[in-house]
């Protein structure tokens, strides 16, 4: 219910402000044509950054994009196990039962 009501949230917000929204996305599409990261290596560095930051919605949303650009689960738990000494064990923990959300629906889904 929680993830339905936090889609909702994003969609009556992109509806009301479209204009932010379209400089957002533009933001995200000058990021990925700035450099040579893939998209796969983008969204893993991007987890990270969620992780960091405790935000559950974006460890969500990245682990599920970097699933979608290739990703093995294995690589998505290394990305987050491999910033343990710079975010710490619970933060990490608790980003990687965040991941597990993500992988046990794409796993019922196939």
């Amino acid at each position: 219910m929680e993830k339905k009501r936090e889609l909702e949230t994003y969609q009556r917000f992109r509806k009301q402000y479209p204009d932010y929204f379209g400089a957002i996305e533009a933001l995200g599409t000058a990021v990925r044509q700035a450099g040579p990261l893939d998209e796969q290596v983008i969204q893993l560095v991007q987890l990270g950054a969620a992780a960091a930051i405790r935000s559950e919605g974006a460890v969500h949303s990245h682990a599920r994009r970097a699933l979608e650009a290739g990703a093995s689960p294995e690589q998505i738990r290394h990305a987050l196990l491999s910033i343990t000494s710079t975010i710490g064990f619970p933060t990490v923990i608790a980003a990687l039962s965040w991941v597990d959300d993500v992988l046990e629906r794409a796993a019922s889904k196939t």
